[in-house]
């Protein structure tokens, strides 16, 4: 018995370099991480002097779109940036992606952006995987939408090997139940070949949130269009990371005419 609590305090004596080793590393690690937080700029310390990127100036109405990515956002110091006169006027706002994930930063960003005075638009991200109708009830769950918002939009970017007739079935799915909803026409965002490739002539009657980068004036599709995504590298003050621009198709009647009553 004597032996074995010897072995015992021998043992744990052994320990203690090793104990404290561990100990110094985690408050270290903990310290340099304390260090990070406390460099990394705040968002309402975050100012440029410009946008960073061409800005088709034949447009009158310019907005940008935000998710998760760019964490939190000082809206006040975004509706107030002016360059050139130019200023960001609307915000599309991701909410949701297939039929169960909520981007963590929606409701701060819903909230906050329409307390700025922006016009703000929320956009769901669509899983071709996923069918469209819970799709649909996930958005419309997760987002209510007021007067003077602009209407939902549905992103889709993939088809993830679904056939062009399934894939079409599922979308308009999603923009049926969701129409059916909120009474109001959904907006669709894509790029140009997937539109051209999957979307054209099945879904022509709905506004078109289109991206096209490094074009000099204008998206090159046929079809009309509302909102143009024609960079991902702008600068916003209040927003660290980079961020998506966008223009309006029309005057401020036109925007206001497609706004939420």
């Amino acid at each position: 018995m004597f032996y074995t609590v010897a072995k015992r305090k021998n043992s744990y004596g052994s320990m203690r370099p090793f104990m404290w080793a561990t100990a110094v590393a985690a408050a270290l690690f903990f310290g340099y991480l304390f260090f990070l937080w406390a460099a990394t700029p705040g968002p309402s310390s975050i100012r440029y002097r410009e946008f960073g990127i061409s800005i088709p100036t034949h447009y009158t109405i310019h907005g940008i779109d935000v998710s998760r990515y760019q964490q939190n956002v000082s809206w006040k110091l975004v509706r107030e940036m002016n360059v050139n006169n130019i200023q960001i006027g609307f915000v599309f706002i991701k909410a949701t992606e297939g039929n169960n994930l909520v981007d963590p930063y929606f409701k701060r960003n819903w909230k906050k952006a329409k307390e700025a005075g922006m016009i703000r638009g929320a956009y769901h991200f669509f899983n071709p995987r996923k069918d469209g109708k819970s799709q649909a009830q996930r958005f419309l769950s997760s987002v209510e939408l007021a007067s003077g918002d602009l209407p939902p939009v549905l992103d889709i970017e993939k088809s993830w090997g679904m056939s062009k007739a399934k894939l079409q079935q599922e979308i308009k799915a999603w923009l049926d139940a969701v129409e059916a909803s909120t009474g109001v026409k959904p907006i669709l965002y894509t790029y140009v070949t997937f539109y051209e490739t999957y979307l054209q002539g099945a879904f022509d009657d709905y506004p078109l949130w289109i991206a096209h980068y490094y074009q000099p004036g204008n998206p090159r599709i046929e079809r009309s269009w509302h909102f143009w995504q024609h960079s991902e590298e702008g600068h916003v003050n209040g927003i660290a990371a980079k961020v998506d621009f966008n223009v309006f198709n029309g005057d401020s009647a036109d925007f206001r005419a497609l706004l939420i009553p």
